[in-house]
């Protein structure tokens, strides 16, 4: 008989920890269990999480809710679970262990007290009645008004610091701009700590608005120079920063961090193909892969809607043997859009001062790729920079050979040669008459 774990038993109380492993990336996964349990995945920023765990003698499945789930087996000695973690139909193995994870040292990350005043944003999106936004205004102390920035985080749902394996960028960001004497407005995204109103229909353009509805805030406080107000967007988020930019002529300037200048098809197909040459495939078997993974995402955008696009890319993938769930998540409306936007179109139309870098050893949104897209579509606009960031990865940290596997082994947040050209430029454009 399976029962619902109620009275718990202390076999299983307490805290588990575990490292789920996705080709070259490894994720830890922590679960506490209890009357109330939760699950956090510390390396993507994800912390409490409702679960649900049952039991049938030794075998245990935690439901988590909005993730997925862990099936698995608790071993006679009480020191191990192990089984399987399942997400949106694929199956990894995964085994924990008693105890919590130890703090990476993360020695950018700033530490409270901050030389600067911390104000907590609440804001609704009146294009999404639904949508309620969280997040963290710093600015220098004083009456004002100050020069502002809001950061616009990339692919995924992230929290206001963009945390991920424990590092925090937008934090070490908003605290190196708000020392240089801007406020900086950093927010959690859509249905991520305390921001309400995540759909499945959400698209990147549905976050623009929500960058739109960060500018009206700000624009409406006394303590912010509404003419002077700037974007900063990572990876996804540049895209949306200049998307906004193009049909806003009162963003005062762009920070493009990472951008893509490529649909973002091929910014995938080739994220694929470098990812199989890393693995060390045969020449002849990366062409094949990467063709096969062409086939499946023109199928999936060329479909009108989610079911269609999940049919006729499994008409594709069944050909290869692959799973068709693992397909589902590439069918929504988010991925479907993010394949199909052209980021050049809005490039193109955007005459403010513009600041494009990209990482010379990004791997996710390649200069190799992205470098030429990005300086003709800029090409119209006299104040447009671009430049490539020797070195860095696709989070500005430095790097040896900027694979995924790398993030979270790096101490280092942001380099500093980062921050400050980020940062001295922007001085420079605020400053400007």
């Amino acid at each position: 008989m399976v029962l619902a774990v109620e009275a718990f038993d202390q076999d299983l109380r307490g805290d588990w920890r575990g490292v789920l492993e996705t080709g070259a990336i490894k994720i830890r996964i922590a679960l506490h269990l209890g009357e109330t349990s939760t699950m956090d995945s510390p390396d993507q920023g994800v912390n409490g999480v409702p679960a649900r765990v049952t039991r049938d003698e030794r075998t245990i499945t935690v439901e988590i809710m909005g993730v997925g789930s862990f099936e698995g087996v608790l071993a006679e000695d009480g020191k191990t679970l192990s089984g399987e973690f399942v997400q949106v139909g694929a199956r990894l193995p995964i085994s924990f262990e008693r105890g919590a994870f130890s703090p990476a040292k993360r020695p950018q990350t700033p530490i409270r007290p901050y030389p600067y005043l911390e104000v907590e944003a609440r804001y609704d999106n009146p294009q999404h009645p639904h949508v309620s936004l969280a997040g963290m205004l710093t600015r220098p102390f004083g009456q004002g008004p100050f020069p502002a920035v809001i950061l616009i985080s990339g692919s995924g749902a992230h929290d206001r610091d963009e945390t991920i394996f424990d590092h925090k960028p937008f934090l070490v960001l908003s605290d190196h701009l708000t020392r240089l004497g801007l406020a900086v407005l950093r927010v959690d995204d859509r249905g991520i700590g305390g921001s309400v109103g995540a759909s499945e229909e959400d698209t990147s353009a549905d976050f623009a608005s929500d960058v739109d509805a960060g500018l009206a805030w700000l624009r409406s406080r006394s303590d912010i120079d509404s003419t002077r107000i700037g974007l900063i967007g990572h990876s996804e988020g540049a895209s949306i920063a200049s998307m906004v930019a193009s049909h806003d002529p009162r963003v005062a300037f762009l920070v493009l961090w990472a951008p893509p200048a490529v649909r973002g098809r091929d910014v995938v197909v080739e994220q694929v193909r470098r990812m199989n040459v890393a693995a060390g495939a045969a020449p002849e078997a990366v062409t094949a892969i990467v063709a096969l993974e062409g086939a499946i995402l023109d199928a999936i955008m060329a479909a009108p809607d989610t079911e269609s696009a999940l049919e006729e890319g499994a008409k594709v993938a069944e050909l290869a043997g692959i799973e068709v769930d693992q397909l589902r998540a590439m069918a929504c409306p988010w991925y479907r859009h993010l394949l199909a936007h052209d980021p050049a179109e809005a490039l193109g139309s955007v005459r403010v001062p513009v600041l494009a870098l990209l990482g010379g050893r990004d791997t996710q949104v390649t200069a190799e790729q992205n470098l030429d897209p990005l300086r003709a579509a800029l090409a119209f606009n006299a104040r447009a920079q671009v430049a490539v960031l020797p070195n860095l990865n696709h989070l500005f940290q430095t790097a040896d050979t900027g694979g995924l596997e790398e993030y979270g082994r790096i101490e280092e947040t942001i380099a500093p040669s980062a921050l400050e050209k980020m940062g001295d430029w922007i001085s420079t454009q605020i400053n400007a008459p």
